[in-house]
């Protein structure tokens, strides 16, 4: 798993508790995700198709750094299927996993398409 991501949480990222919301941190993994899926298939035309179980295993507080690491885990024909973490970058505590997160690359018409893809790009 590589880390390519790091967010400061702020005042706005907090909850009612005063740690981080989690709506916060997954608009944040839909971001980080859809950058890493375009890299490695080198085309932007890609759509979040599904999400395993998102497991929330700890949280972090204002002035934590925060880090989101994505794993590639398999190509399909038109699909990528990957693996995403965030921790905390000083204490390494995971935050979230998620062992799935599957995007489909789109054709000109809207509809799933081959990428072409077979091998992760860096």
């Amino acid at each position: 798993m590589r880390f390519y991501s790091r967010k400061l949480i702020k005042p706005e990222d907090l909850n009612s508790n005063g740690t981080l919301f989690g709506g916060s941190v997954l608009s944040w993994i839909d971001e980080e995700a859809f950058i890493f899926v375009t890299c490695q298939l080198d085309k932007g035309n890609v759509v979040t198709k599904y999400m395993t179980e998102i497991n929330f295993v700890s949280s972090a507080e204002l002035g934590d750094i925060i880090e989101i690491g994505m794993e590639t885990i398999k190509f399909g024909k038109s699909s990528i299927t990957i693996r995403c973490e965030v921790r905390n970058k000083f204490t390494k505590d995971i935050i979230i996993k998620i062992d799935e997160i599957v995007f489909v690359h789109l054709g000109e018409d809207g509809r799933p398409a081959p990428h072409g893809a077979t091998v992760p790009q860096n």
